[in-house]
């Protein structure tokens, strides 16, 4: 099995406030809910659908570009024996095709798409339902 290594970095910022790095100079804020940034749990939903959302979008625009095109993701934070966790994740797709061969032809294989980013080839889905276990270490 191959490895394809990926990495961000979290820097602290303020309490309460990140900065997450990727190593080609991306960046986003991530913050407690007290502000405007995206919490972590955003950030999860957010790749959860942005993941599903290439995939389909790669496949569909081939055949048309979209008119409306929205992933929308819900989730339900609960606190029980288990600790603090989702349960529920919903992903929506929100997406309208023109009229024509090319629109019909994308309607045609979204079904098809969505089915299969979820069973297997979105990672951030697929690490979330296979429950990958996350290892820890204190450097000082």
């Amino acid at each position: 099995m191959a490895s394809d290594h990926r990495n961000v970095s979290i820097e602290r910022v303020t309490n309460g406030a990140y900065i997450a790095r990727n190593v080609r100079g991306g960046q986003i804020t991530v913050g407690s809910s007290d502000g405007p940034e995206f919490t972590p749990v955003e950030l999860l939903l957010a790749a959860i659908g942005g993941c599903t959302a290439v995939d389909v979008d790669t496949v569909t625009s081939r055949r048309a570009e979209p008119q409306a095109f929205v992933v929308d993701v819900d989730a339900e934070k609960v606190r029980d024996a288990g600790g603090n966790h989702l349960t529920d994740i919903v992903v929506t797709f929100h997406i309208t095709f023109p009229e024509g061969e090319g629109g019909d032809a994308a309607r045609t294989v979204l079904p098809d798409i969505v089915r299969k980013s979820h069973d297997r080839l979105c990672s951030v889905g697929r690490t979330v339902e296979l429950g990958t276990p996350i290892g820890t270490r204190v450097m000082t």
